[in-house]
């Protein structure tokens, strides 16, 4: 059975630890941005996408992803498609008739929708990637800052996981 030191070792390891602040902090942005985006349902296969294809740090990148939780939901896709539909603009659109739901009448009452809705969601998503940036990068330089004053742990060596 594996000590406490190897398995916090390993742990450290996993989570990329020994990257740089830029690359976490490029992470959590990129998960920032996913949470707005109108991809709902992908949220976690992108994380998992961005994090292989482009070897980042998935936690980071899971945490980024998390502003977009079943609390935050609502808000982000009201402004979503708030901002959307300012930007676009929507012509007079008539109420859903909720007598025939259907698949086929509920999607023609919502795709007026769509193009502001794709559109919110991106420039949200872009706005929510370049703010999490600095403030992510900031709070791990200082995390670490204090980590080194204060003497702590070093960081494992760069050996397998195994």
């Amino acid at each position: 059975m594996p000590s406490l030191d190897q398995i916090r070792s390993s742990l450290k390891q996993l989570l990329h630890l020994k990257e740089s602040p830029h690359r976490t902090a490029l992470a959590f942005a990129i998960g920032a941005f996913i949470a707005f985006s109108p991809t709902y349902g992908f949220h976690t296969l992108s994380v998992l996408f961005c994090a292989w294809a482009f070897r980042l740090n998935a936690v980071a990148l899971l945490a980024g992803s998390l502003i977009n939780n079943p609390w935050t939901v609502v808000p982000i896709l009201g402004a979503t498609l708030w901002t959307g539909v300012q930007l676009i603009g929507l012509p007079d659109v008539p109420s859903v008739n909720w007598a025939n739901l259907n698949m086929m009448a509920f999607y023609e009452q919502i795709k007026p929708y769509a193009a502001p809705f794709l559109l919110g969601g991106f420039l949200l998503g872009a706005i929510g990637a370049a703010v999490s940036y600095p403030i992510a990068y900031m709070a791990i330089t200082a995390h670490r800052g204090r980590r080194t004053q204060d003497g702590a742990e070093q960081l494992p060596p760069e050996t397998g996981l195994g």
